[in-house]
């Protein structure tokens, strides 16, 4: 306040003026400094991070040269996910803890709250503003019209945007497909309750579910804990598991809200695939790399901690759930036993092996998986469950020849090649 105070007293060109004037650029100096400091700390603790993960030396190289030259990932860059971006708005919604019907019922006319006394109006909005760290991201692209829409949950290193070549197609074509990313939750009950105050908040009695590896697993939860009031009418599960114990970090999952980030991103890391020779492949791990390093220690930490805390699906909860696996034949983060233990449990599913398609399928091949997707979806055309409005339904058979076509000239292609 001195040196405001001075400042406006003094005359320019004076010595007390010159003096004030070389304070504040000092202190944008250093500021500039500083900030450059944080730049650089940044981007040696990502290289540090992917010099201590099992990824081969070629995505290492190509990962250390992209964020030296400051670019994004060759999906980012895509024509594609731009479009994506311009054209389907990202959404935000605030789950509260309960329902604000319920906050009316309880609450007294007046709470006295420090040494205040608000009314119940205030202290509904107090409890809705400090709730804003349980909010869903979302995506809603395709007619409105439907109400039971396919929604994409995704692995613990994406987030809402990883299914872009999904939602841009499939609501090309007529369906309501909604991808979400959801906030810190440390217990697998506590992620299935806002889940379903998220279905609550946007209005949707019954949906299908697209879940990759642990959106799978949580996808397979949610269907569980409401088999006596079903709110999941199906679920397409891409390279997921229904028993955690499979993951060998499952004796520290209790200390990753302790860790440090760049020893969360290792954990994560590690998971990606480090014999990749095909294109398509290396550019979804590196779209998949640019989400991990973007994400805040509270959400890696929450999302290891559900991967990896002690828990399986009761599959006798979900008999009257339409189940299709998808699979790939090549090297993924799952074994062949995790597979074979998810075909144990739906043994009436619906099974899709793609040949090659790493841990990300659903970004490096899109187009198989939008045609399983379609196949899975075809089957309730013409229902009150069908995620299709009812102007495109007649168009479905050809959509679907089309990706079948395309898909055999990808095949006759790479086998040309």
């Amino acid at each position: 306040m001195d040196i405001i105070q001075s400042k406006i007293q003094s005359v320019p060109g004076s010595t007390e003026f010159k003096a004030n004037d070389r304070i504040h650029k000092d202190r944008k100096e250093s500021l500039q400094c500083y900030g450059t400091l944080r730049q650089e700390t940044r981007l040696f603790s990502n290289i540090f991070v992917l010099c201590f993960c099992r990824n081969s030396h070629d995505l290492l190289s190509r990962q250390i040269r992209r964020m030296m030259n400051n670019s994004a990932s060759f999906l980012t860059k895509s024509p594609e996910y731009q479009s994506f971006r311009s054209t389907i708005a990202q959404r935000k919604f605030t789950v509260a803890v309960v329902k604000v019907s319920e906050l009316q019922e309880i609450l007294p006319s007046t709470v006295l709250y420090g040494n205040t006394e608000l009314s119940k109006k205030q202290v509904i909005e107090k409890i809705t503003i400090d709730n804003t760290k349980d909010s869903w991201t979302i995506y809603d692209a395709g007619p409105r019209t439907v109400r039971c829409p396919l929604i994409f949950l995704p692995p613990a290193s994406g987030s809402a945007d990883v299914f872009f070549k999904q939602l841009v197609f499939l609501s090309s074509v007529g369906y309501r497909v909604i991808s979400v990313e959801y906030p810190s939750y440390w217990t697998h009950a506590e992620w299935t309750e806002g889940f379903k105050k998220l279905l609550d908040t946007l209005q949707l009695d019954k949906v299908h579910l697209f879940g990759a590896s642990l959106g799978g697993f949580l996808a397979q939860k949610v269907a569980e804990s409401t088999h006596i009031n079903p709110r999941v009418h199906s679920m397409i599960l891409c390279n997921s598991f229904c028993d955690t114990s499979v993951f060998t970090h499952n004796m520290i999952s209790s200390t990753f809200w302790l860790m440090p980030s760049f020893a969360l991103k290792r954990i994560l890391l590690d998971g990606f695939n480090d014999k990749i020779v095909d294109k398509d492949v290396a550019d979804s791990v590196d779209f998949m790399v640019e989400r991990v390093e973007g994400m805040k220690r509270s959400q890696l930490a929450s999302r290891l901690r559900l991967n990896c805390t002690d828990n399986y699906v009761e599959p006798q909860k979900l008999c009257d759930v339409n189940v299709t696996i998808i699979d790939v034949f090549d090297e993924s983060a799952l074994s062949s036993a995790v597979k074979e233990e998810m075909y144990k449990c739906y043994p009436d599913s619906r099974k899709a092996h793609l040949k090659n398609g790493g841990n990300f399928p659903y970004l490096s091949r899109s187009v198989e998986v939008n045609l399983y997707i379609q196949i899975h979806m075809r089957q309730f055309v013409g229902s009150r469950w069908s995620a299709i409005a009812s102007e495109f339904e007649r168009n479905v058979d050809n959509v679907q020849a089309e990706l079948e076509d395309q898909v055999q000239e990808d095949d006759d292609y790479t086998n040309d090649g």
